[in-house]
């Protein structure tokens, strides 16, 4: 075997063993540029926080000042149209109501001459007044109360007085003082009537004549 054999294969060893210088210079660039696209922070002074911190509470009471102005505003409309709502809220019921006022000026209108014929003239101009008025109300949903013969319910109906009746039963609204009127489902007034009752006995009447006539009239002195 030549002796330049051994001498190889211990130079092949010994690479084998020792890394490779181009690795090596590879690997320290890598590491290099690896650490060239980390970003540098840097810590925020305390000074800096205090700047950021004051602004952004200028930003905020910025911002309330605003807010407070626009809320004030909205108040201030919101008052105004209330007003006006108020103030006109019955616009339409008026206009509706004029024609009313036009046929009562009319009747007012119509020359004295036959008595007979005046009155005629009169009472048609009032009816034809009072059915365009209730008109008018029934647009908006007032009615009147139909009382008359028709059982006593003290949610629509006032009592003002009873009278004695054969041909009715009791409780029953007899004669209708002043109509009552609803509003859609809400009662605008009652009714006043007159309720009937079924006459008294003769048994009845004589006891309650004696109970009159033993009355003993006691006044204070």
């Amino acid at each position: 075997m030549s002796p330049e054999v051994p001498l190889r294969e211990k130079k092949r060893k010994s690479r084998i063993g020792k890394p490779d210088q181009r690795e090596i210079a590879e690997k320290r660039k890598g590491a290099a540029s690896g650490e060239a696209k980390e970003p540098v922070v840097e810590e925020e002074s305390v000074e800096d926080r205090l700047k950021a911190a004051e602004v952004k509470a200028e930003e905020n009471h910025d911002r309330l000042l605003r807010v407070t102005a626009e809320f004030e505003n909205y108040k201030k409309r919101a008052e105004r149209d209330i007003n006006d709502f108020r103030k006109f809220a019955n616009e339409s019921l008026i206009k509706e109501i004029l024609p009313v006022v036009d046929n009562l000026e009319r009747v007012l209108e119509i020359p004295e001459g036959d008595s007979e014929a005046t009155s005629d003239n009169m009472r048609e101009g009032v009816e034809m007044t009072l059915k365009v008025l209730l008109s008018c109300l029934k647009r908006y949903g007032v009615v009147p109360i139909d009382s008359l013969e028709k059982p006593f319910d003290p949610n629509f109906h006032q009592a003002v007085m009873q009278e004695e009746s054969e041909t009715r039963p009791d409780n029953t609204v007899s004669q209708e003082l002043q109509k009552g009127y609803m509003m859609q489902d809400r009662l605008l007034r009652p009714a006043m009537v007159v309720v009937s009752k079924k006459p008294a006995s003769k048994s009845d009447a004589k006891l309650q004549s004696s109970e009159d006539a033993h009355k003993v009239d006691v006044r204070v002195l």
